[in-house]
């Protein structure tokens, strides 16, 4: 096993190790010092807006700066483009123009924005927005942008005078505040409040925000009828994100009413453990608590507030590091069923709901960006791989859940009648692939995937290609332009994962020096126009144990999560498309996981690598030998992620 793979671990500090020009740069997950001065101005230096505090260390790049070369991840964003194509703004927008009183004789959208689901208005008015405002911003999609501008046209004109807008009544909010039962109504807002505020962030419509802030003005007004002890008692429905979309809505208006209407939905039974640095998860459904979360980011990141980050950093490292499987998805059933360390029996239909995937991800964003830790980025590049890439069909249809019940396929949603919400996260997702890839600290530049793309830095008058046919060849190259000779620092992320033997050249020579699995490997020096940077990625085969069940084991080669190729027998098309219901027909039979025999259980001897470049495995089991591929690249067909580790000899396969 390569040192430091195991992804759970506690984040421990490093030492740092100077060479020469070459420095590894160690970065913890630290707890920020108390602040001062909550009020201290921004750095703008750092390209920080009016309302944020300077705690951002790395700083990412705007999404135009970045484009994606040729690989598995352009070729799913243009799917998912195309997908997105295909949803005509006129039934898009017909539910809003029906509770409006606006005449509409477009066809409604089934699934969950049916005219009669209580949910609606979640993707048409939402996901749909922040996706489009994305493919431009990332892709100049100038069709989505045009899309994206009639939407929000027509959204606005069925806007109430008060400031409220949705696809179904205000009379859902009386049924809320009475406790009635009722689905989501401020998870549905917040979807609405969010795509807008991307359509102004990304698009630069000024319409967007106008619609946001009579949003948020409703909201104001609303929670202003009631006490906190009432409100703590509406938090007990599912709201999404209304904090961080509030928070957002503050940062970009500078109106104090949103950052007080957004810490009202800061919920107290979830953040006070959570501050203490006690997991009380169990029993929670996952992803209603993520979004909460990331308003605790967002919150920390415009006042400063330690206790904040507190929260945020601990929620992330307790779920990544305890509650999390191999592919880096978490929860069961949408819920966290079990204790920390303990997902013995968690091994579902229905396990890995994408959103929670999705989130996880939004939060390893920001708490990278205070402190810089590439192992941070040893998360990510999982959950990028194994919970989010395969997760998209060849028509752009998407996952809710990610299986790992033995036996198990893939089942996605329908073009116009699923619509949940999954869909319309992971419609953001392959909208913004390039978002993360690259970060900067004031002049040093940090890389920490491996995806092919060119970065244009104007401000450094520096351009950087990245281009590698990783994971299926192991490395990766990078060209530098230069309008003239630059003093900066290139920091490469080493991975966890990374083999013996790894070498980084410059310009074609080889360097005697490396950095520590876990770390950065930094090349400062002066910079020319045309300069070549080579940086081996060996990969090889280890094992990681099912949290609370050393003899189930999923199976990596670098950062990929292989699986099981089971076959397609007996798969219909009911059992990999759904509507409505996120539940394939009739639902599989469990299957007992592949049996393999090894003297040690993180022993890999029964399987072996058939093809490096193609990514073909094979494994020996007891019942025969098993085609093995990584699991993103598996669709319709049965499959198996965890293998039942027996004692024993090992099978000569």
């Amino acid at each position: 096993m390569p040192q430091g793979v195991d992804h759970r671990r506690r984040f421990l500090k490093r030492a740092t190790a100077a060479l020469a020009s070459l420095t590894i740069m160690p970065k913890v997950f630290a707890l920020a010092p108390d602040l001062a001065d909550a009020s201290t101005p921004a750095d703008t230096a750092l390209g920080l807006g009016p309302r944020e505090q300077p705690v951002r260390r790395m700083q990412a790049f705007a999404l135009n700066q970045v484009r994606l070369l040729d690989s598995d991840f352009s070729r799913a964003a243009a799917i998912n483009q195309r997908y997105l194509h295909s949803l005509p703004v006129d039934r898009l927008a017909h539910s809003f123009r029906v509770q409006a009183g606006i005449a509409s004789t477009a066809k409604p959208l089934g699934g969950w924005e049916k005219p009669d689901c209580e949910l609606r208005g979640h993707f048409s008015g939402g996901h749909y927005l922040s996706a489009a405002a994305l493919a431009y911003a990332t892709m100049g999609d100038q069709v989505l942008k045009q899309r994206g501008d009639e939407l929000v046209a027509a959204l606005a004109a069925c806007q109430q005078p008060n400031g409220y807008l949705s696809a179904f009544p205000e009379s859902f909010f009386d049924r809320l505040s009475s406790g009635q039962k009722v689905w989501a109504p401020f998870y549905t807002i917040h979807k609405i409040l969010a795509g807008m505020l991307d359509m102004y962030t990304h698009t630069g419509n000024a319409q967007a925000l106008q619609v946001a802030i009579g949003v948020g003005n409703w909201t104001v007004r609303w929670l202003n009828g009631f006490s906190d002890t009432e409100v703590a008692h509406i938090l007990k429905t599912e709201y999404g994100g209304m904090n961080d979309a509030l928070y957002e809505l503050y940062a970009i208006t500078g109106n104090e009413r949103y950052r007080e209407a957004a810490h009202r939905f800061d919920q107290a039974s979830l953040f006070e453990p959570l501050a203490a640095h006690r997991d009380e998860l169990q029993g929670l459904h996952s992803n209603t608590q993520i979004p909460k979360v990331l308003g605790a980011a967002r919150r920390y990141e415009l006042t400063g507030e330690p206790r904040y980050r507190r929260i945020s950093e601990f929620f992330l490292e307790t779920v990544t590091e305890n509650r999390t499987y191999a592919t880096g998805g978490s929860s069961n059933d949408e819920f966290w069923k079990t204790g920390p360390s303990d997902l013995k029996g968690q091994l579902g239909l229905y396990s890995a709901e994408c959103c929670v995937a999705y989130n996880l991800l939004k939060l390893t964003r920001h708490v990278y960006a205070w402190n810089g830790d590439p192992r941070a980025f040893d998360y990510y590049e999982r959950t990028l791989y194994n919970a989010r890439l395969g997760t998209q069909d060849a028509d752009g249809m998407k996952l809710y859940y990610y299986p790992l019940q033995p036996g198990a396929a893939k089942f996605y949603n329908s073009p116009t009648d699923s619509f949940w919400c999954c869909t319309g996260s992971g419609a953001e997702e392959f909208a913004r692939f390039n978002d993360s890839i690259y970060f900067r600290d004031g002049r040093d530049l940090y890389i920490n995937l491996f995806i092919p793309s060119e970065l244009d830095w104007p401000e450094q008058k520096l351009r950087l290609r990245q281009e590698t046919a990783f994971p299926r060849e192991p490395l990766t190259r990078f060209e530098i332009k230069l309008a003239a000779p630059a003093q900066l620092a290139l920091n490469l992320r080493i991975p966890s994962w990374i083999a013996a033997g790894a070498r980084v050249r410059l310009n074609g020579q080889a360097l005697d020096v490396f950095a520590s699995p876990g770390s950065y490997l930094t090349l400062k020096r002066e910079w020319h126009d045309g300069d070549r940077v080579e940086l081996d990625l060996p990969m090889q085969l280890y094992s990681e144990a099912l949290p609370g069940d050393d003899d189930q084991r999923a199976m990596l080669y670098g950062p990929l999560v292989l699986a099981a190729r089971l076959g397609s027998k007996g798969l219909t098309h009911d059992m990999q498309y759904c509507g409505y219901d996120a539940a394939p027909k009739p639902e599989p039979k469990p299957w007992p996981a592949p049996r393999v025999i090894a003297e040690k259980t993180a022993t890999t001897t029964w399987l072996r690598v058939i093809s490096a470049q193609e990514l073909r495995f094979e494994a020996a089991t007891r019942d025969g030998n098993v085609a093995v591929a990584p699991l993103n690249q598996v669709h319709g067909e049965r499959y198996a992620v965890y293998w039942q580790v027996e004692p024993g000899a090992p099978s000569s396969g």
